[in-house]
């Protein structure tokens, strides 16, 4: 009896090493994909710039982990054009999740590495990386761009990505993908924090106020600590409707 025991233990421990370890990794990645509101963002002196995908790991236990690949300044097509989604694919594995939030960048027109008309090649990169995730065994989540704050004179908020966050509902829509509506999220979220408190989620410093932005800066677009941690509360609440597996991950 013990000989069988060990000759299957052997056994066992054969195929492991054989076929990898995927027999015994049980852990779901959850891989980010997108721009630089939602990208890791470096600890450079006293930096206070942050993307929400650089705090959203925060808000989990063990059993799931992250990559965050949001670069900078991409849009649908420099992110494929770069080989940067080539590297998500070649890492993804059955089960994993890929959450995608583009468009900031895409609808910069005099761009042409990365300007993507919205209702045809973005559109068009859209469906391509949510196919792409699903041939993989992966599951594609699709996030509408965070909102600019954009208030004009009379104090009402500009939506300044017009088609591009309706078209991720729509191929949303279309093709079943769960939707993380960060664009109508956010929008609420300035307009209840108002014209001036709005700019506790930007990056709104003073000269001197940090030493990495000597002159002060007035960014309307990239988050500061306070705002990459409301977006990534709103992108938890879009978790527990869209992807209520995931949320035994949570921490209490």
């Amino acid at each position: 009896m013990k000989s069988l025991f060990v000759f299957f233990s052997m056994i066992t421990l054969f195929s492991g090493t054989i076929f990898g370890t995927d027999l015994l990794v049980s852990e779901i990645t959850f891989f980010m994909v997108g721009d630089s509101t939602m990208a890791n963002k470096p600890y450079k002196g006293s930096n206070p710039e942050k993307g929400w995908g650089q705090v959203f790991p925060l808000y989990f236990k063990e059993g799931i982990r992250f990559e965050n690949h949001a670069m900078n300044g991409r849009s649908t097509k420099s992110f494929r054009d770069e080989g940067r989604w080539e590297v998500v694919m070649d890492r993804l594995n059955p089960g994993d999740y890929v959450i995608i939030e583009f468009g900031h960048n895409d609808q910069k027109i005099n761009s042409a590495d990365r300007y993507a008309f919205a209702d045809s090649t973005y559109r068009d990169n859209l469906i391509r990386f949510v196919k792409e995730v699903r041939e993989k065994g992966g599951k594609a989540v699709l996030a509408t761009p965070i909102s600019r704050r954009s208030f004009d004179d009379s104090g009402e908020l500009i939506d300044t990505h017009g088609r591009y966050s309706e078209v991720v509902r729509e191929v949303a829509s279309d093709y079943d993908v769960p939707l993380f509506d960060l664009h109508a999220k956010t929008v609420d979220l300035i307009n209840q924090f108002g014209v001036e408190k709005s700019k506790e989620l930007f990056l709104h410093f003073r000269p001197g106020d940090y030493s990495v932005f000597p002159d002060g800066i007035e960014d309307n677009t990239h988050l500061s600590p306070t705002g990459a941690f409301k977006v990534s509360d709103l992108a938890i609440e879009e978790l527990k409707k869209e992807l209520p597996e995931l949320v035994k991950f949570l921490k209490d």
